[in-house]
């Protein structure tokens, strides 16, 4: 299960047994964001938290937050990959990036 608040992902959630908390990070960032909760309400309101806390400290020292996708996927393929996608995207009549978008959205 992932967390997800203002285009923020959670990544995994690990459970400290010995003091019965649950605790992440923020997925995808080169700055790291930290969160934890001793429950599911509290995991989700820490993890709110900390996004808008990381997005304030950016804010006040006129600092680009770290964004954890830019929606840009450079993807190495054979030439023969890339000419079959190519096919079928130009098939569907849509371009060869929209072909691959449709796959992901496909995607169990």
């Amino acid at each position: 299960m992932t967390m997800e608040y203002k285009g923020y992902v959670s990544g995994p959630i690990d459970f400290d047994p010995e003091d019965g908390t649950f605790s992440g990070t923020v997925a995808g960032l080169s700055d790291v964001i930290h969160f934890e909760g001793i429950d599911a309400e509290s995991l989700l309101e820490s993890f709110k938290g900390s996004i808008d806390e990381y997005l304030a400290i950016c804010a006040e020292k006129g600092r680009t937050p770290d964004k954890p996708f830019s929606g840009k996927i450079f993807v190495r393929a054979s030439s023969d990959q890339h000419r079959k996608a190519a096919l079928r995207a130009a098939a569907e009549g849509i371009s060869l990036s929209q072909w691959v978008a449709r796959q992901i959205d496909a995607a169990p």
